[in-house]
């Protein structure tokens, strides 16, 4: 089955973006406390406001794409985060560094779920193949990112700020020439048309497995965050650390091959598929509660980065499959700000429990929020049956 011209565009603006981006994001945490002094805590409030503004953005993103279309959605999530990078990269001291921060994440918050709808829309057929095409974009954006951040922070942060608003531009240029036919691709419906056909039952489905989506990324973005802090304490470099995530750009990549005869025995059972994802997540943070070295972390980064192939592109397809016509963008949205959410949480719960007890704590409390995710995913979908 060809897949669509938009959606290799789609992939490709995906890469793109998600490459910029991955020059900072690993690396804020170290910025915050290391190159301006601030605590941990205060770091992760800087990272909760900045994904509390993604999580507006995303909202906004998904109604904006029901109503205009996903070309004008995405060109002004891309406007906005481009304003922002420009004050980055000029001025990137305490406190305009947070401010940028909180104003790129609403700008770029626009962009995720309109892309994941128009790529839905535009290639309905393609059912999980779909996001997992968008996902496997991102990652390859991961990994290039990730590895190059790490050595141009090493010359000059100022680098990698750079770095992300050059290539900021270049997927400007990618949405204004590739993405104008997506314009038609939305139900030309207003919103006060289409709640009336919303299915409660499918949107309560919908709230659930997000519920249990957040708690995963809660976990998950503490590699982000406080584990990254942690490895500069027992003399991992930024090199080191930013070539894990280049290796879980690289394992998403290389390792399809390896997973897809076991997703192809469980294709039709997305609920399966996220509920083993979840136990190698249990897994990755039990490893990495007794790593004292790299390779013990790389190790734990190679099972989280299994446990994320089964989980991240799942999720974003139940929406896909729950959605009622005219609503796509409005239940991506939700997906990617349940997901952002996480992530805002994230930063916060996690230095905090390292702030007031230790790095050990932070484990068991997180693989406590793992095991209690299993319940949102076995109960998601019992009133659809």
């Amino acid at each position: 089955m060809k897949m669509p011209r938009l959606v290799w565009l789609l992939i490709i603006g995906m890469a793109v973006n998600v490459t910029g981006a991955s020059f900072i994001w690993p690396l804020n945490t170290i910025y915050i406390h290391n190159e301006l002094g601030k605590s941990l805590s205060v770091a992760g409030i800087v990272l909760m406001l900045n994904s509390g503004a993604s999580v507006a953005g995303n909202l906004m993103g998904g109604k904006m794409f029901d109503r205009f279309g996903g070309y004008l959605t995405v060109m002004t999530g891309i406007l906005l985060a481009m304003i922002s990078l420009v004050g980055m990269v000029l001025i990137h001291t305490w406190p305009w560094y947070p401010v940028w921060l909180i104003l790129v994440g609403f700008g770029s918050g626009i962009v995720f779920p309109a892309i994941y709808a128009m790529a839905g829309v535009a290639w309905p057929e393609g059912g999980r193949r779909t996001f997992n095409a968008i996902y496997l974009a991102q990652n390859l954006g991961v990994a290039i990112g990730a590895a190059a951040g790490g050595f141009m922070a090493d010359i000059s942060f100022n680098l990698i700020f750079i770095a992300n608003l050059l290539l900021f531009v270049v997927f400007f240029f990618i949405a204004i020439f590739g993405y104008r036919e997506a314009g038609n691709l939305h139900k030309a419906r207003k919103v006060a048309e289409v709640k009336d056909i919303v299915d409660k039952s499918r949107f309560h489905a919908l709230l659930l497995i997000c519920t249990a989506y957040c708690l995963c990324w809660i976990g998950y973005v503490q590699w982000q965050t406080t584990i990254s802090s942690y490895t500069q304490t027992i003399g991992i470099s930024l090199q080191q650390y930013s070539l894990l995530w280049a290796l879980n750009g690289i394992l998403i990549i290389v390792g399809q091959p390896l997973i897809r005869p076991f997703i192809r025995l469980i294709e039709d059972k997305i609920k399966t598929q996220i509920a083993v994802g979840i136990g190698i997540f249990i897994i990755s943070f039990v490893v990495t509660s007794f790593a004292e070295n790299f390779m013990m972390f790389v190790v734990g980064m190679v099972i989280l980065t299994l446990g994320e192939m089964f989980v991240w592109p799942a999720v974003p397809t139940i929406a896909n499959m729950l959605a009622p016509e005219g609503r796509v963008g409005t239940y991506q949205g939700i997906v990617n700000s349940t997901a952002t959410l996480g992530r805002a949480i994230g930063p916060v719960a996690g230095g905090v429990i390292v702030d007031l007890f230790d790095m050990q704590m932070m484990f068991y409390a997180m693989i406590a929020l793992l095991i209690l995710s299993f319940v949102f995913v076995k109960i998601y979908d019992r009133k659809l049956t």
